[in-house]
């Protein structure tokens, strides 16, 4: 594959895509993790795969081609707020946005589908990943979402951290209401950023799994925050590199390698590596 990346484009494209992805998923999954929300990235992929279906449907009645990367981030960052918004409805029972804006994905997602007469070569590569597929403007989407993503995690860092830990605190000390929502809406932006290499239907592994690995073995917030990126990038790197030469599903072998990585960390904790790296001693 390293010969690879010098002759070939799409390649280069696609691996620095996922470089990006293994970056900023397990990123912001470390707060989605921590505010106990790891199902909204289910929910938005779902609601994401809604948009990839409508942008799909509109090529087959236009005689131009609507990009389904566009319509998909669209419907994400609609969704986000759909929640954002339901989560105040619902103030005593504010898991139920998380499920009701999955079923309107899929709902969405199904019904353009049938419209734009089912699948289609490209649309597996959304659902399930693709090598191949990344373009140019793939490329310098993702990257611009990176950058978003970073500056946003940089800047507001502190307001992220009260939010995450204590959400009634944070009310407490005035944290603007507007970060809830631009958090939601940069959870959006991520999973529209990694479907790409991952795939919809496996998108939130990427920002979870990592997470979970490393909470295994470390033993504060920002430990865990570098921890689940070299574990995500490891997992990126690794799962490409395997797919490439197997001809397989960059999504599923990424995902898999997350699952190693995952199974590898709870047993060192078997054999009694504690979260400070060191073994525990024996009462």
């Amino acid at each position: 594959m390293i010969q690879a990346l010098f002759e070939y484009e799409f390649i280069r494209y696609s691996f620095i895509s996922g470089v990006i992805a293994g970056l900023i998923a397990p990123l912001v999954g470390t707060f989605i993790v921590i505010r106990r929300l790891s199902l909204i990235a289910d929910a938005l992929s779902h609601v994401t795969l809604g948009g990839i279906a409508f942008g799909v449907y509109l090529s087959s009645i236009f005689t131009f081609t609507v990009n389904p990367l566009i319509t998909g981030i669209l419907f994400s960052i609609m969704g986000a707020l759909g929640i954002e918004r339901l989560r105040s409805v619902y103030k005593h029972y504010q898991e139920l946005a998380i499920p009701i804006i999955m079923s309107l994905g899929i709902a969405v997602g199904i019904v353009f589908l049938s419209l734009a007469d089912g699948f289609n070569q490209d649309l597996f590569g959304y659902l399930f990943g693709s090598i191949s597929a990344v373009s140019i403007n793939d490329l310098l989407l993702i990257a611009s979402i990176g950058v978003i993503v970073i500056l946003f995690i940089f800047f507001l860092y502190k307001e992220l951290f009260m939010v995450s830990f204590d959400e009634e605190y944070a009310n407490v000390m005035n944290i603007n209401k507007w970060i809830y929502v631009a958090f939601i809406i940069v959870v959006a932006l991520v999973i529209s950023a990694s479907m790409r290499i991952v795939g919809i239907l496996l998108v939130s592994a990427l920002m979870t799994l990592p997470v979970a690995s490393a909470m295994r073995i470390t033993s504060s917030f920002k430990q865990l925050m570098i921890v689940s990126v070299i574990f995500g990038e490891i997992a990126v790197i690794i799962g490409l590199f395997l797919s490439f030469h197997l001809n397989i599903s960059p999504g599923g072998t990424i995902v898999l390698v997350s699952i190693l990585i995952l199974l590898g960390t709870i047993f060192l904790n078997r054999l009694g590596v504690s979260r400070n790296g060191s073994r525990t001693q024996e009462v």
